[in-house]
């Protein structure tokens, strides 16, 4: 926006350098001055700004008219189930089909997720509704960007500039609108903050390139003539103007995932003091006479402030009587938390929160996933967090210590209270994803950790099954994990929802897919015969190709203490680890031992990983309605759910005439 204070510029014709003597210093300060009267580009400028704020509230009134329909759809179903209607999740009339052929066509464009088999840690690409949508916003500012806007004559270049200077101070307020834990875009699109926080994150990046063609533009214009030492040496604006720029190069360097992982307490610090000064470089980089640009800087400034007040207000009002966090120790290097809690009695199943325990990390919150919902474990919130570097490692070793000091005490000491610490909660966020109980048929997915995710969705449908009649007929829970030993994370828990969802008429089937078992490298005998296909003399084994189907079966029906729950005529691809264990022989480790022996009852144990396309499609040629699909895990698995779910409901025509039921799928990631 440099040198909007000039004079007004009445002539109609192009601007040019004829007759001007660039030696004469006056001449040339004339003709600098021309080339940076802006009075007629402001007009447009400011026009082309608002432009694009109407292109936004476009764009986020579509988004939350189809929040609006998605959620009224979803309690119609209930409805119609408590009404005992004999399809619930099924589209009943033109409307309701009509929505969903357009939802369905809408998912399956962007469900799918490229993901490379081989990348940097780094490097994530989002899924293919993300990647449009960003497309779609490119192109929309680079169109407000150059439409009308060919200037003839020495002015070409300052049009172009000061049209992204515009553009780019536009950006602003909708960089903190989508940063906020508070605000009104998820507020009326459904969508959870840390979700948006990609856009947030493009956005910046988008702010960052209109400010490159700001400067570059200028300059360039500026040097045609000879005139840029000339304009850096009379005027504030370059010089301002640069250190703005240097900023926001440094704020959008920060935020890439090397260096925000190297210390996170770190970058949110330093991200706020950045932004900060970024805010009072533009201030002061911007003229007197486009003052009312500012607009555009004050409106974050008051969204900043407003969701500061409403977190801070929220997080006095959760620790005003703090609960204490008690921790245990578990196999996997992880800890499982539960906090007491009285100001924290409401959240969504699946939601989080930014968990603080001062003693073993002052400052620092971690966000934690609540593995609880509000009417299980007293009330109290529940995590479980795998151990990394940082406050998980902290945790761990606090935990472990607190086991070993109970394993001392005396019978008299036993009835000693375990050892506690203080937590602060900030929140609960998230929780965003559809109402599960109004689908036909639900499968949850998880991977390790990831469970705490969907053990949440189950036990919320677990606790409103037996009092309401729901539209779910069907629920399979699928978790992943490298051993039996990690299923005692949540074993109670899970074994808890099965019986009451079994009680209440659901069909429900919980799998549980053994990647990588100690057992498997104890021997190369017991790995042959346990149908675990991996070179032990490389390493750990991590029995990722699973036996094929028939001989899975063969050495089931072999075996009088197969797992109950499964099906005779059941063919996943993977083998049976409890039928395989039952027939190892008594002098090697069986398969995959029976750490998993908590849930043998009601849970199928399989070696391998599951195949997600076929236990898929195995769901839906039973489905009656929607079937809704829930996965939290590593990127692979998410990327593996999405590109499933997408195939199939491309394959299956779903919604468009063939009658065959929808797919939704809600994707959580371990990503922050």
């Amino acid at each position: 926006m440099d040198g909007m204070d000039m004079g007004d510029n009445s002539s109609s014709m192009p601007l040019n350098d004829t007759g001007v003597d660039f030696s004469n210093m006056t001449q040339a300060m004339d003709f600098l001055g021309e080339i940076l009267n802006d009075t007629e580009f402001q007009v447009t400028g400011n026009a082309f700004a608002r432009y694009f704020w109407y292109g936004v509230v476009v764009v986020i009134g579509i988004a939350a008219g189809f929040n609006i329909i998605q959620k009224t759809t979803l309690r119609m179903r209930v409805r119609a189930a408590v009404a005992k209607s004999p399809y619930p999740a099924k589209p009943s009339n033109m409307f309701t089909k009509s929505v969903a052929t357009v939802t369905s066509i809408f998912r399956e464009a962007s469900y799918m997720q490229i993901t490379p088999t081989r990348q940097a840690f780094w490097v994530k690409v989002p899924p293919l509704g993300t990647i449009s949508l960003l497309v779609a916003y490119l192109g929309f500012v680079l169109a407000l960007e150059f439409t009308n806007n060919d200037v003839l004559g020495a002015q070409h270049y300052t049009a172009l500039g000061l049209r992204a200077a515009w553009l780019a101070i536009a950006q602003v307020p909708l960089l903190i609108l989508l940063a906020g834990k508070n605000n009104l875009i998820g507020f009326v699109t459904g969508v959870s903050y840390e979700r948006l926080n990609v856009l947030h994150r493009w956005v910046s990046r988008m702010l960052l390139l209109l400010a490159t063609l700001h400067l570059g533009y200028q300059n360039y214009g500026w040097n045609q003539y000879g005139l840029m030492q000339m304009e850096w040496s009379t005027d504030t604006c370059p010089p301002t103007g640069i250190a703005a720029y240097a900023i926001l190069l440094w704020i959008n360097l920060s935020t890439l995932a090397p260096l925000r992982n190297l210390s996170y307490e770190f970058f949110v610090v330093q991200h706020l003091l950045t932004f900060f000064g970024f805010i009072i470089a533009i201030m002061i980089h911007l003229p007197s006479t486009a003052l009312y640009s500012r607009v555009y800087i004050y409106i974050p400034i008051v969204l900043f402030f407003l969701d500061r007040v409403v977190r801070t207000s929220r997080y006095a009002y959760n620790n005003t009587s703090p609960g204490h966090a008690t921790l245990t120790a578990l196999d996997g290097g992880v800890t499982k938390i539960r906090v007491p809690v009285k100001r924290v009695k409401k959240w969504r199943p699946g939601a989080h929160v930014l968990l603080s325990i001062p003693r073993l990390g002052a400052g620092q919150s971690h966000p934690a996933t609540i593995a609880s919902i509000p009417s299980s474990h007293n009330g109290d919130l529940v995590f479980v967090l795998k151990r990394h570097k940082g406050f998980t490692n902290r945790l761990m070793k606090s935990a472990n210590s607190s086991a070993a000091s109970l394993l001392l005490q005396t019978k008299q000491e036993a009835d000693t209270p375990q050892h506690t610490h203080i937590a602060l909660i900030d929140g609960p966020y998230g929780g965003s994803q559809a109402d599960f109980a109004a689908f036909d048929s639900v499968c949850l997915i998880a991977g390790s950790i990831g469970v705490t995710f969907t053990l949440a969705l189950l036990l919320d449908l677990a606790h409103r099954a037996p009092s309401q009649r729901l539209p779910i007929r069907r629920l399979e829970f699928v978790w992943i994990v490298k051993s039996t030993s990690w299923t005692s994370w949540v074993s109670d828990e899970l074994s808890s929802a099965f019986k009451d969802l079994q009680a209440a008429g659901i069909e429900a089937a919980i799998k549980v897919f053994v990647t990588c078992d100690d057992a498997f490298t104890e021997s190369s005998n017991t790995a042959r015969k346990s149908g675990c296909q991996c070179d032990i003399s490389l390493g750990p084994c991590c029995c990722v190709t699973p036996v094929d189907a028939a001989k899975a079966d063969a050495i089931r029906s072999k075996s009088e203490t197969s797992t109950t729950g499964v099906t005779s005529n059941e063919k996943s691809g993977a083998a049976d680890i409890t039928s395989l264990s039952s027939s190892s022989p008594s002098t090697g480790a069986p398969c995959c031992s029976n750490q998993g022996r908590n849930l043998s009852s009601i849970a199928v144990f399989r070696s391998g990983r599951p195949p997600i396309y076929e236990l898929l499609q195995q769901l839906l040629d039973q489905a009656q309605g929607e079937t809704g699909v829930a996965t939290c895990g590593p990127l692979s698995l998410n990327a593996t759910v999405r590109n499933a779910v997408a195939k199939i409901s491309d394959e299956r025509a779903v919604h468009k005439g063939t009658g065959n039921q929808g797919l939704y799928l809600h994707a959580e990631g371990f990503c922050w």
